[in-house]
């Protein structure tokens, strides 16, 4: 079945836009932005782009020209972004009623509500102590020290993210955040940092669905903590009001009301980081990004002290550092019995099974070089890699225009969305047999919460505008814990399939001994 002929999106808020016959086809639109992007780079890889007619299974190759191509120059990568982002915003609409307008002239939509503030306080102290939750233990202090070692000399996480989580250890002072305000669009999610940013005494200003439930989970969570949760609420706002009460009348959909709450945002004047954390499926992930993104452009442009956040996603094309890629090559060459199998299989597959993770490195006009690793997984679907694409392009131009941007590779995280998938779940659960680990959640919020304070506390953070790069592709080099992908003997979906089979085995093995 075609995007065309999936079932009707819902036909309010961000669309994509009609193709000649009249339909709304994701396959179309992600081609034609992918190779809008490639254009600036590129005329014969973005015809190649377009002219694709198996663009569900062959988008990585073309997402891997994009990426490779903005090695080549810093101002190539940053005008490629920029195309790419203006692509979305010449072709995707908004739609209101019967009113429908180019995303470029969402602005042009009027605020029809106007949304009350309502405010919990919590009632903790501060807490000083960078703690990172890791399986039975919470680690801290020595034992942190000692399991970042492991995780370097593992492959698993990057010195930089290393140095980082160091730096914030040794600074428990970065972790009072009571000055800060941060505006968490999907403030619920399962990959945010809401709950860490409250413990260490932060200002939420949080956005997220109109669904009691979220609410009440994060009210309760406010109250036993040492910050503060402002948040939308649709009736006046009373001290006296219960839990119960503000949860029934609180949250706003980002899809569809995305100019009241522009409105709302730019009411809350001085300093803050607009992080975009908000998860749907499918080609409702590419159009929640461009609501996000919608609201951050916005706000970045009515006050300039804006900074930006977002977790990228390992599962996705990089460059990586050179000395990452060495370590992927060496571990591929010194399979030595493992060859007997491996080298045999991946010539009875075409070389689909057990290819080499790095497939080539590229030197820069400075003379750096970058590995190439291409992590895509098809299962996610090119809509995912799309959106991720674009927080990736806003935070390549937004950089290059002087404001700071935390963009970090989070890792593979056992989270709702990926459980629910069988086949994901299996592959993870089979992962480490390849040298990667997968992070429980609370791992992953308690380690990328620590990036971004390190990104917003030390002005020597590439997150930093005045810090000086090579390529803005560092932004996501920076920081990263990528679980081993990058340093990994494999490409990943050269070997994710017989991941799947070992984690599928290994749990019929557990349930069958229990």
């Amino acid at each position: 079945m075609t995007s065309s002929d999936k079932p009707a999106q819902s036909d309010q808020g961000f669309l994509f836009p009609r193709t000649s016959d009249g339909k709304r086809s994701t396959t179309f639109t992600g081609k034609a932005v992918i190779a809008d992007a490639l254009r600036a780079l590129d005329v014969t890889a973005a015809d190649g782009a377009l002219a694709e007619d198996k663009w569900r299974s062959h988008y990585p190759e073309h997402i891997y020209n994009l990426v490779k191509l903005a090695t080549r120059s810093p101002e190539g990568a940053v005008i490629s972004a920029a195309s790419g982002l203006d692509s979305l915003h010449r072709r995707f609409e908004f739609a209101r009623g019967d009113t429908v307008v180019p995303l470029a002239d969402l602005e042009t939509v009027t605020a029809i509500d106007r949304y009350h503030t309502a405010r919990v306080t919590g009632t903790e102290s501060v807490t000083h102590d960078l703690k990172v939750p890791y399986g039975d233990q919470v680690l801290h202090g020595a034992s942190l020290t000692a399991q970042i070692s492991r995780w370097i000399e593992a492959g698993i996480i990057e010195p930089s993210h290393r140095d980082a989580l160091h730096a914030v250890a040794d600074h428990p002072e970065w972790l009072n955040l009571s000055e800060h305000v941060f505006v968490l669009l999907g403030a619920g999610a399962e990959m945010g940092p809401l709950d860490l940013l409250l413990d260490w005494g932060a200002t939420i200003v949080a956005v997220d669905l109109n669904r009691p439930v979220i609410w009440q989970r994060l009210i309760a969570r406010a109250r036993h903590s040492a910050g503060t949760l402002l948040f939308p609420l649709r009736v006046p706002f009373s001290a006296d009001m219960s839990d119960d009460e503000l949860a029934a009348s609180a949250g706003v959909d980002l899809l569809t009301e995305t100019p009241e709450i522009i409105t709302w945002l730019q009411t809350f004047e001085g300093p803050k980081t607009v992080g975009g954390y908000a998860y749907l499926d499918g080609q409702m992930h590419v159009r929640v990004v461009l609501a996000m993104d919608a609201i951050m452009v916005a706000l970045m442009n009515d006050q300039t002290d804006t900074s930006l956040a977002y977790l990228a996603t390992p599962t996705d094309v990089f460059a990586i550092p050179q000395e990452a890629a060495a370590m992927a090559q060496a571990r591929y060459d010194m399979r030595r019995a493992a060859r007997l199998y491996q080298e045999p299989v991946r010539a009875l597959s075409g070389g689909r099974y057990f290819r080499p993770n790095v497939r080539e490195t590229v030197t820069m006009p400075s003379g750096m070089i970058f590995g190439l690793v291409d992590s895509l997984v098809t299962q996610q679907g090119p809509n995912y890699a799309l959106a991720k694409r674009i927080q990736q392009w806003r935070a390549i131009v937004a950089h290059s225009k002087g404001v700071r941007v935390s963009a970090n590779v989070a890792p593979a995280t056992t989270t709702h969305s990926v459980i629910k998938n069988i086949a994901l779940a299996a592959a993870y659960a089979g992962a480490e047999r390849f040298g990667i680990e997968i992070f429980a959640p609370e791992t992953s919020n308690a380690v990328m919460a620590a990036q971004l304070v390190y990104d917003l506390r030390d002005d020597t953070s590439v997150a930093n505008p005045s810090t000086p790069i090579n390529n803005p592709l560092e932004l996501f080099m920076a920081g990263a814990n990528h679980g081993g992908l990058w340093r990994a003997a494999f490409a990943s979906r050269s070997v994710l399939e017989i991941a799947a089979l070992l984690g599928w085995r290994e749990a019929r093995s557990q349930a069958h001994n229990s």
